[in-house]
């Protein structure tokens, strides 16, 4: 019978070098980075990003490398189908359809992006105010929030560009009157739990001011709740200025959105149907992209799949 005896080198520590010790531990990853990489694992979320930047793209380069400018009339061609002259055809007024159709996806993405940061820098900040102080203030700062959420959204939009003088930035301010307040109560509710944080309450006992709390202690830890609602919103306002377009009140002439070229197309949609089907099709790119990626957002930022 063989019998094992253990020598006194064989219970000491196994030492690994320097590359052999990196090669068995995960390489360091800021937060961010994880969140790409979770990000770039979605497959939808990946094409939406690619989309969006190459119709943000087109509608910066897309009116430069145009020969036609999106008021000139085309006299003779009116209503033509796509040919080499007119890569995506004319209107009824003979105006070029490919430049009318990039210049108006630069208005829509330029409205929808603004309105959304209004509603964002409104809604974080009221939010946040209300959330940290609670109590009377809470309660008196929510209700407004109530009132206006009450309040038919679009109506209020209608109203308010019906009395004021048509412009762009009059549809932004238009659609950010009542647009900040979804934002608002989900900055809220997120505050309402973050100010019973540890280092929350260790920052009020060193006397740091309220002010202060809520930048660098609060807004930061709900950015990534604000980012997900921030790219639901764009799609929204987007939407909702093609809404108002379509039905006469977006930009005023000789503008162009993708609500008015949808407009001017659905007028001819039985004889042309191109010209209403592009900036319907345009219209529904952007909103999909936007809804992928804020989905493909929401799981990359949810701590709960770190790995």
């Amino acid at each position: 019978m063989i019998t094992f005896r253990p020598k006194p080198e064989d219970f000491m520590p196994i030492t690994l070098g320097q590359h052999e010790a990196e090669a068995l531990t995960r390489p360091p990853i800021s937060y961010w980075q994880d969140v790409w990489m979770r990000f770039r694992k979605n497959r939808l979320a990946t094409i939406g990003l690619t989309v969006l930047a190459i119709m943000t793209v087109m509608a910066i380069i897309g009116p430069i490398i145009s020969p036609w400018d999106y008021r000139t009339q085309d006299y003779g061609h009116f209503n033509e189908f796509i040919s080499s002259r007119h890569w995506f055809g004319t209107d009824y007024l003979g105006r070029d359809i490919f430049t009318r159709l990039w210049y108006g996806t630069r208005i829509s993405i330029f409205i929808g992006i603004m309105a959304a940061l209004i509603d964002l820098v409104i809604g974080v900040v009221y939010g946040g105010i209300a959330g940290y102080f609670g109590g009377i203030v809470d309660d008196i700062m929510m209700r407004i929030v109530d009132v206006l959420y009450a309040i038919p959204y679009l109506l209020v939009v209608i109203l308010l560009l019906v009395v004021m003088e048509p412009g762009l930035w009059t549809i932004i301010l238009a659609m950010s009157i009542t647009g900040w307040v979804g934002m608002a109560r989900l900055v809220r509710g997120q505050i309402l739990q973050l100010r019973e944080m540890e280092y929350v309450l260790a920052a009020k006992a060193m006397g740091t001011p309220p002010k202060r709390i809520i930048a660098r202690h609060l807004v930061p830890n709900t950015m990534g709740v604000v980012l997900v609602n921030l790219t639901m919103t764009i799609p929204a306002a987007i939407f909702g200025e093609a809404f108002l377009s379509f039905i006469g009140l977006g930009v005023p002439m000789p503008l162009a959105s993708l609500g008015t070229i949808a407009n001017e197309g659905y007028q001819v949609l039985k004889i042309h149907p191109h010209c209403m089907v592009i900036p319907a099709v345009a219209i529904s790119l952007l909103i999909l992209s936007f809804n992928f990626v804020g989905d493909g957002l929401r799981d990359a930022l949810d701590p709960r799949l770190r790995q």
